[in-house]
């Protein structure tokens, strides 16, 4: 039978190897970096998933390959019972089904959790989690304030938890991503003095009636810390309808930060890292740009409440030390991020990488280990990183730090497109400069009954 989890996390806090070997659990023992394989099923973690609407056919199925599903969760009975069903498929056992993810944090057996909710419901979970003794990986953007980020930093931290997000350009689908990285830290085009990075821009709806919610959604439960308004969806039969809801959540400020966050989060995150500004102190020191909204504004609120708000199109201005990256919903590259550098340029994407000093590889290959070095070793794809981690209790790939500070960008540029104005931004004490209205929008008012009791 698989050991208890109070057994399991009572075995992280011993101080001395002799100590945690006294009490390691079975599937703690040494494992290949690159396969993490299990010779029995006692040997595996156990897992709880929390959410799982369309990412989750992704995140789900990944982490049942190295952990036992007993539980999943999700406000959408529709989506929970889908979710089962995979997951008893998968694992060959039956899976409870939850609609309040307490519930799933209650229970002593599971290890790790996957958080594949909306976005504005990211923080307080992970928060709850870690909280309760387990492990979490957390899909992508993590926060949708820059306190929140302060707040799941501080937990973690408290708490001694591994946490990876779901910012999968930094592992399997990231090979281009990571050889960039590794070609600006070996030279290849000398200081890097400009980024773009191309996000691409957010749809546009009509205006949605207000419906009855569908009768397998929990709407109250859905909004969470968000105010409590009208469900809204465009009438018809079209499969993906416009909606206030589920994958078109993306579009309201309320629940996400549009384009900003949702692909910011990736080309961002990786842009920072390449320029070394992702650390503890580190960051933007100004932000300023334009947007298109589809709703007019008042004081940074959308004035109209029936249809999508975040920005359709922008043009932001990020200044760091030495470096002006330039965060756009279009360029003449397209999707992807556009390095400059005293002694040359070059576009990467998910599909291409491509330029001169690109080109330059065939003749000069990087040195061996550039990309392993970056990594931390062979990279693999994000979710084996991560059981790896729990493992080995080392930092994840994707580290809640490093994320922190490339939200903290993208969300400023949503302050500073919402307020209309330039902000100037301290990394070290993270508050804006001389701008006390500006600040208030560092956080944002909790639901009663929602709230995160964190202190910032």
């Amino acid at each position: 039978m698989t050991q208890p989890s109070s057994t399991r996390r009572d075995f992280l806090k011993t101080s001395t190897a002799a100590a945690a070997g006294a009490v390691m659990p079975y599937w703690f023992t040494s494992q290949s970096a690159r396969a993490f394989p299990f010779k029995s099923p006692n040997d595996r973690p156990v897992l709880g998933c929390i959410g799982t609407g369309s990412r989750w056919g992704a995140d789900g199925p990944s982490a049942m390959q190295y952990s036992d599903c007993v539980a999943v969760c999700d406000v959408d009975s529709g989506h929970a019972g889908h979710a089962r069903e995979v997951a008893k498929v998968k694992g060959n056992r039956d899976v409870a089904v939850h609609e309040d993810y307490r519930h799933v944090l209650d229970r002593d057996d599971i290890d790790v959790v996957t958080i594949v909710t909306t976005d504005h419901w990211h923080s307080k979970i992970a928060i709850d989690a870690m909280r309760a003794g387990k492990d979490v990986y957390c899909e992508k953007p993590l926060t949708l304030t820059i306190n929140e980020g302060k707040q799941i930093i501080k937990v973690l931290e408290e708490t001694g938890r591994v946490f990876q997000v779901g910012t999968q350009q930094r592992s399997e689908m990231g090979q281009r991503f990571l050889q960039a990285i590794a070609m600006i830290r070996d030279g290849r085009i000398g200081d890097v003095r400009k980024v773009v990075c191309d996000i691409g821009g957010a749809p546009t709806c009509d205006s949605l009636p207000a419906v009855d919610p569908p009768k397998e959604l929990n709407w109250e439960r859905w909004l969470g810390q968000a105010p409590l308004v009208d469900y809204r969806e465009a009438t018809g039969d079209d499969k993906r309808k416009a909606t206030r809801a589920h994958y078109e959540f993306r579009w309201w400020y309320e629940y996400s930060g549009g384009k900003m966050t949702d692909w910011g989060a990736h080309h961002v995150d990786i842009a920072q890292w390449a320029i070394g500004q992702n650390g503890e102190g580190q960051g933007a020191t100004s932000v300023e740009g334009v947007a298109e909204h589809p709703v007019p504004f008042k004081n940074g609120m959308p004035q109209l409440d029936d249809r999508y708000n975040t920005a359709t199109s922008f043009d932001i201005t990020v200044l760091f030390p030495g470096v002006e990256m330039h965060i756009v919903s279009q360029s003449p590259d397209g999707n992807g991020i556009l390095f400059e550098g005293t002694e040359g340029r070059f576009h990467v994407s998910r599909s291409k990488l491509k330029g001169k000093p690109v080109e330059d590889l065939a003749s000069n290959p990087l040195p061996d280990g550039a990309v392993a070095a970056l990594y931390g070793g062979e990279p693999t794809s994000h979710m084996l990183n991560f059981f790896n981690c729990v493992q080995s209790r080392k930092k994840p790939i994707s580290d809640v730090w490093s994320h922190h500070r490339a939200l903290t960008t993208c969300h400023l540029a949503n302050i500073a497109i919402r307020l209309g104005r330039r902000l100037e931004w301290d990394p070290q004490s993270q508050q804006i400069v001389g701008d006390s209205d500006a600040n208030m929008w560092l956080g944002r008012e909790q639901r009663k009954g929602y709230e995160i009791d964190v202190p910032v």
